[in-house]
């Protein structure tokens, strides 16, 4: 055991004394910082204050001024009576932004409006423009058919809908929404760290033995203790590097509050070019502190950090294996596509999982030790899951860890030593047999 210390103490100590080590720590949070929070500050600092200059032929008589009104502020628009290719030659000149022109059939749903411009306005103006036609067309016709005020008032009043999350602790409000992308987000982090770092082992492993540093290691230590020092000294470079990331990401977000304040206000949220999906409005965005701090519970990320540690120790041990079987990173895509894929395959169930959090299926994928760090952190996260579930895919974890090293470690035993040979799927077999 003093080995296995001393040879992890020996792999962390040399990784995160580095400048990369040092530079991805820090910067990491940065850049994901600034992916969010830049787009914010460009849509908001590069505003740009002109209008959009827009024309409007009305062939039906009824529809210029509903129009009008259900367009944003950026639009000016203009009620005319020229023919289209007038209305194109202003368009090419950069006299107009765009223009629609509103057929009488679209009042009975017989033909269409059609709006040309010199394209370039992304998605959001096309939602937008769409929105304001698809709002005045009905409001006119509910008016031509005797509304008025009062009832166009009543169906522009909102019905919101608590949802409650019925447990056996109690009710509590439903945080469906933040529960997904959380969730979503814990489980492609342990994907990502489980690969990055399985596959930081395997390359230590090729880089030792390339350079046959190990020959000189195996003559002071078992392979069973290299093997397993390089695990867990690398594991707790990930840790320590998921810990200065999440202190970081932490502080950029109370750093970041008021950016996020003004990047989901309403002024913003409800002005030119972004569009809010109908029935959704800006108080609906579950960002508030309240809504995260009821899903990242504790025990949440007490059990992500355990998972992702079980994760990472079940999968490195084989990386180790497929590591001391080359002699240089190349020969290992073959060998290394059975360690991946396991790794690779939860992610796809992912949708279905935090669709169907408690169906059979997502319960056998949150307990096999294979899927279970990615799996159960993310069902913990979308329900309540009983803690006897929970404790049970920590067991079979566990266990799956025990026959895991016990197979690397007789790969790994034959395999540092070995040379000049590209081994196969079934050497590996062999030497796990026979070893």
């Amino acid at each position: 055991m003093q080995k296995i210390f001393l040879i992890a103490r020996s792999e962390y100590l040399r990784r995160v004394r580095t400048k990369t080590f040092i530079l991805t720590t820090l910067l990491a949070p940065v850049l994901m910082f600034a992916v969010i929070a830049l787009p914010v500050a460009l849509a908001v600092f590069t505003e740009d204050d002109s209008a959009r200059r827009i024309a409007l032929v009305d062939e039906t008589g009824r529809l210029a001024e509903p129009l009008i009104e259900a367009l944003p502020s950026a639009y000016a628009i203009e009620v005319v009576d020229e023919p289209v290719d007038s209305l194109r030659a202003q368009v090419l000149d950069g006299r107009l932004d765009g223009f629609f022109v509103l057929p009488e059939g679209l009042m009975d749903g017989t033909s269409g409006a059609t709006y040309y411009g010199r394209g370039g306005g992304g998605l959001s103006q096309q939602m937008a423009l769409q929105g304001a036609l698809r709002d005045a067309v009905r409001r006119r016709r509910i008016r031509d058919v005797g509304a008025g005020d009062e009832v166009l008032a009543l169906l522009d009043e909102r019905a919101n809908l608590d949802l409650v999350a019925v447990s056996e602790e109690g009710d509590a409000a439903d945080r469906a929404v933040i529960s997904s992308i959380i969730g979503y987000m814990l489980g492609m982090l342990i994907y990502v760290a489980v690969l990055i770092y399985g596959m930081m082992v395997m390359r230590g492993v090729i880089e030792e033995k390339s350079t046959r540093i190990v020959e000189v290691m195996a003559s002071s230590a078992r392979p069973y203790q290299l093997m397993m020092g390089k695990v867990f000294g690398i594991g707790a470079v990930g840790l320590t590097q998921l810990t200065g990331w999440s202190v970081l990401m932490m502080v950029a977000g109370v750093l970041a509050g008021p950016l996020m304040a003004m990047a989901f206000s309403p002024d913003i949220m409800n002005g030119p070019g972004v569009n809010m999906p109908e029935g959704v409005a800006t108080g609906d965005l579950p960002f508030d502190p309240a809504a995260l701090a009821s899903v990242l519970t504790p025990g949440l990320l007490v059990s992500f950090v355990g998972f992702f540690l079980g994760g990472y120790l079940l999968f490195s041990a084989l990386f180790a294996a497929v590591g001391s079987a080359v002699e240089q990173e190349s020969d290992a895509q073959t060998l290394q596509f059975p360690v991946m894929l396991p790794i690779m395959l939860p992610i796809f169930f992912l949708p279905y999982l935090i669709e169907k959090p408690d169906a059979t299926l997502s319960v056998f994928l949150s307990l096999f030790p294979f899927s279970s760090p990615i799996m159960m952190t993310v069902r913990m996260t979308v329900t309540s899951v009983p803690a006897w579930q929970v404790l049970l895919a920590f067991v079979f974890l566990g266990l799956g860890f025990m026959v895991m090293i016990w197979i690397a470690a007789r790969i790994y035993r034959v395999g540092i030593l070995m040379y000049g040979k590209k081994a196969t799927l079934r050497d590996l077999w062999r030497w796990a047999r026979t070893a």
